[in-house]
């Protein structure tokens, strides 16, 4: 079974080293994606708005678990990520030890009763940030992803053309 390992970093952590890391370690560079955010000034955690791509991706990657999607998410906004995908359990488990060395973040899920979701073979800690997916090239994050804010400004009716933003 094929696997997404899903980090997060700060955004002073040197995320092409740490791609550096995992290459010397046997990871093909195909399989490492680094994604960086940047949030419009002023805009506060709580309000704002994702692209597509990467709302895209987050819910692909967490389809089934809405807690490990809501944690990740936010705390992914303003950060990095780097991606891994790896082929097996061991070659994600190798992964996710190079990530949390080079700094990674510990995202955790919010404590719940319901730990049928985590695969077996896999304890709650590794769960967090291993999941049991493969690549999907539809469901991917980009380099770069800006949050927007979810303020309306303006007109917003597509069918005014001579509507503005302002």
């Amino acid at each position: 079974m094929a696997y997404t390992v899903v980090s997060v970093f700060p955004v002073t952590v040197d995320t092409e080293e740490i791609k550096k890391n995992l290459k010397e370690k046997g990871f093909d560079e195909a399989n490492i994606i680094i994604s960086k955010s940047k949030v419009e000034s002023g805009l506060s955690t709580d309000q704002f708005q994702e692209d597509e791509q990467t709302k895209g991706f987050f819910e692909y990657v967490f389809a089934h678990d809405a807690e490990m999607l809501e944690a990740y998410r936010k705390h992914s906004i303003g950060r990095s990520n780097i991606i891994v995908y790896a082929d097996d359990l061991q070659q994600a488990k190798a992964a996710k030890t190079i990530l949390n060395e080079n700094g990674a973040l510990e995202v955790y899920r919010k404590p719940s009763e319901a730990k049928d979701s985590i695969p077996e073979g896999m304890s709650e800690q590794e769960y967090n940030g291993i999941i049991a997916k493969a690549r999907h090239n539809i469901y991917f994050l980009g380099s770069e992803r800006v949050y927007h804010s979810n303020e309306v400004k303006g007109m917003d009716d597509e069918m005014d053309s001579l509507g503005s933003k302002d």
